[in-house]
């Protein structure tokens, strides 16, 4: 079966600024190969409106998602490429010292291509890069997997649409790599799948074709790991999640295939590489990862004998320590016989990289005199002693210099200078090497009228201070108590400094509020009986009212900062919540399920129905920062909506088709109203826009080349800064809009 070629132009990355005038359309559909093309097509959406000339950065984390991969290319110096598992790829520029994102182009609807699945580059060409995309191979994802075809280092792209998705937030993303260029011919491109088999493409990955020999298609939704193919005689590699046959090869250039004789069996493979020596190295764990792995090895192939030694550098389940395996890998091509491996899913004491200079004969442990600089993300500490890393899936040295390795965990990128001091038992100095990689999901967001300009809170990693933006938050994550997931924020406009935070954790961890613009917080001593879910919680604008909607019990308000909690009249279970900015008596609510409106003016004690037949099946509120009595509804793709009298009535805004967040931010000089930002679609084109009138005219302000594909979690505008708009992201982390 061969695959249709697709082409499109993506527009080049960076802070470049936003047409003054329509913008132009993405060229799309160039050119197909014959064949059924429209099967395994779509197309970027054409852009079309007016668009205000903005500029567009992220506020500084530094890393905060899971790197799955990372790779040097082989003979242009200081070419590197990063993938990860739901944040797109990025390069790293050397004039800077920063990673420049390759995919903020995605848009809303092909969402799914943030996640790589694998990379590529072209030994003989350093223009050339290639990407498999693809976050889930589940039902709900929208689209296909693709190839993206890259002949100028990512700046622009073409693409192939696969028959079958890629999964590059699924278990085994840091296997690899699946998709290779074969180094004799770099017209011929290998890719494996995770349930699909073997692909092959002659044509630089125009097209594609089922490798119809290739015996096996190893573990369901995980497939194979890996290819590779030698240079030297251009036999070809696979490695399988098979534990009978995990490695397979061709000499006949994919005619026919066998197991390799000889090899170690029960586990899966996750890297293999061929080292300058000769032997083929590979780790092994008898789970994909990146969570759990009980068991793992190192083992080598002498490919000039075939004879196989087993080189692993610690035994999992020994010394009383629980199981784990062995995932990342590198090879050194200027020093036959230097390695790299890193253990996976070691939670304690915590995962390592080993090194050895003599084939796996010995082995010096990284972390065992290694000094570890965080000061460039400092929430790697977690308000504890900082680790050499968790999930460490790749490992990759710099083949112009033996001293350089970049090794990936699940929130950032470790690098060194001085690795070879490993082996005269001196300490290796590592520090971040993530700057310019943004990588969080983005769950809440607030910009209040006094203190940071900022409060985030993220996916996995808890809530953050940002009184700068282009700046980490030099205290890390919000402590008392340390939080994973946060998916809720709120502030009180008329109480300088006060702020409440949710987080997705244990009973009594769940909930804290700061009374210093969240500088220090105070937990919640209580919390609603009987929840079990996190949800939402929304606070009044004098601070003395606190409501959480938990989303598995009908929401309860505090009188007392989190000591005890109530239940509210009058709301089912799923409502939303959203406080007034300027009466603090006053609360609104939402049922998306019915699309029932409430309110109420008694400090949330009590509610009472005042709109109905709104849209359903979702809805976020949001409240206007000087004027008592304004909320606006979020419906997605029922549109958006406003109120003005204190939330008996809800009308729409007839020219926003969609809308999936709405925010607030400083008026335009000389205009009445506070500007309105909002992800959604209007005149028929999805997009971050923004209203200086109340909804009356729109204008876009970001553009094809800064879509950032999911915007649909949270959007605040800045107070005090007119135009400025901060964005959600699930994977590209906080950009923020400002106008040229």
């Amino acid at each position: 079966m061969s695959l249709p070629r697709r082409h499109f132009l993506a527009l080049g990355t960076g802070t470049a600024l936003a047409a003054a005038t329509s913008a132009t359309a993405l060229a799309a559909d160039a050119a197909t190969a014959s064949g059924a093309a429209s099967a395994f097509s779509s197309s970027l959406p054409a852009t079309a409106g007016a668009a205000a000339r903005y500029r567009w950065r992220n506020v500084e984390i530094v890393g905060g998602g899971f790197v799955t991969g990372i790779i040097h290319h082989p003979r242009r110096r200081g070419l590197v490429y990063a993938r990860t598992d739901i944040g797109g790829a990025a390069r790293f520029d050397n004039r800077t010292q920063r990673w420049e994102q390759l995919l903020h182009w995605i848009g809303w609807d092909e969402w799914n291509w943030t996640g790589v699945e694998s990379l590529a580059l072209d030994p003989a060409d350093p223009s050339r890069l290639y990407l498999a995309v693809g976050t889930y191979t589940n039902d709900w994802s929208p689209i296909n997997g693709a190839i993206l075809r890259s002949c100028d280092q990512g700046r622009t792209f073409e693409r192939t649409d696969l028959p079958f998705k890629l999964g590059g937030n699924e278990p085994g993303r840091s296997m690899g790599e699946r998709l290779v260029i074969d180094p004799r011919d770099g017209r011929v491109l290998f890719l494996g799948t995770r349930g699909h088999g073997l692909w092959r493409s002659p044509d630089r990955g125009e097209t594609w074709a089922h490798v119809e020999s290739f015996p096996t298609t190893g573990t369901p939704g995980i497939g194979i790991a890996f290819v590779f193919v030698d240079p030297r005689n251009g036999t070809i590699y696979v490695g399988v999640t098979d534990p009978s046959s995990p490695l397979y090869r061709s000499t006949d250039a994919g005619a026919t295939w066998t197991p390799v004789d000889g090899q170690p069996t029960g586990l899966l493979p996750h890297h293999g590489e061929l080292g300058a020596d000769g032997n083929i190295y590979l780790t092994y764990g008898d789970l994909p990862g990146p969570y759990e792995m009980y068991d793992g090895a190192v083992h080598k192939l002498d490919t000039a004998t075939g004879l196989w030694t087993d080189i692993t550098p610690l035994r999992p389940n020994t010394g009383g320590e629980a199981g784990f395996g062995y995932a990342g890998l590198a090879t050194d091509p200027r020093r036959p016989g230097t390695v790299m491996v890193s253990t996976m899913s070691r939670w304690g004491p915590v995962d390592d990289v080993f090194r050895s200079v003599d084939g796996g004969q010995t082995w010096h442990s990284i972390a065992a005199k290694i000094e570890l600089d965080t000061s460039g993300a400092p929430y790697l500490n977690f308000h504890e002693t900082p680790k050499l890393g968790w999930m460490i899936g790749d490992i990759s040295i710099d083949p112009f210099d033996s001293d350089k390795v970049l090794y990936v965990t699940g929130a950032t990128i470790f690098g060194t200078d001085d690795v070879t001091e490993a082996e005269a038992g001196r300490s290796t100095h590592w520090s971040v090497r993530a700057q310019g990689l943004e990588e969080t999901a983005v769950l809440d967001l607030i910009s209040p009228p006094w203190g940071p300009p900022l409060i985030s809170a993220l996916g996995d990693i808890g809530v953050y201070r940002h009184g700068r933006l282009d700046r980490v938050p030099p205290d890390g994550q919000a402590s008392n108590p340390v939080s994973g997931t946060s998916p809720s924020l709120d502030f009180a406009a008329l109480s300088p400094g006060f702020v409440v935070r949710l987080a997705n954790a244990g009973a009594g961890e769940r909930g804290a509020y700061s009374t210093d613009a969240g500088v220090s917080w105070q937990p919640f001593l209580g919390e609603p009986a009987g929840m079990t879910q996190t949800g939402r919680i929304a606070v009044s604008a004098d601070a003395r009212t606190l409501l959480w909607a938990p989303g598995d019990v009908v929401p309860h308000y505090s009188r007392d900062r989190g000591v005890s909690w109530t239940a509210v009249d009058g709301l089912p279970v799923q409502a939303v919540v959203v406080g007034d900015r300027v009466d603090a008596r006053l609360f609104y609510a939402f049922d998306p399920a019915t699309g029932t409106a409430y309110s109420s003016t008694n400090g949330g004690v009590a509610f009472s129905v005042t709109a109905t037949g709104l849209p359903t099946g979702a809805g976020k509120l949001e409240t206007v920062l000087d004027r008592a009595g304004h909320c606006w509804l979020a419906a997605g793709a029922g549109g958006l909506y406003r109120s003005s009298d204190r939330g008996l009535t809800f009308l729409p805004v007839r020219t926003v088709e969609e809308a999936y967040t709405v925010g607030f931010g400083k008026a335009a000089r000389g205009s009445v109203d506070m500007a309105v930002y909002m992800s959604g679609k209007f005149a028929g084109q999805r997009g971050i826009y923004r209203s200086d009138d109340s909804g009356g005219t729109w204008v876009r302000v970001n553009d094809d080349r800064h879509q950032y594909a999911s915007t649909g979690e949270a959007i605040t505008g800045d107070p005090r800064v007119y135009g400025r708009v901060y964005i959600s992201t699930n994977g590209f982390g906080i950009p923020y809009g400002e106008p040229v």
